[in-house]
């Protein structure tokens, strides 16, 4: 009687990125996240505010190779927005 050996499969851990790459992610996300272009009158007194930086932000976090930290990167996101919000600024576009 022959015996057959299965060849057992080695477990591959997934792979995981340094704490340096994940810091620098943040800090990008909290920079390209707070750009407003601002559309604004010829007197000034009428301003529209567009988050770009948001808009910008989401469409890299959405299309992001390790999926781990998406709701960390949207809130990062959320809060770098408010903060380019209150402190104004960002492009301005005189129209």
């Amino acid at each position: 009687m022959l015996l057959m050996v299965k060849k057992q499969k080695r477990h591959v851990p997934p792979k995981q990125e340094l704490d340096t790459v994940y810091f620098l992610k943040i800090v990008l996300y909290l920079i390209v996240g707070s750009q407003w272009v601002w559309l604004v009158n010829g007197a000034g007194a009428v301003r529209f505010p567009v988050p770009a930086g948001l808009i910008i932000g989401v469409l890299f976090a959405s299309h992001e190779h390790f999926r781990l930290d998406r709701k960390v990167e949207y809130a990062v996101l959320l809060v770098a927005m408010l903060i380019g919000f209150v402190t104004q600024y960002g492009l301005y576009i005189t129209i």
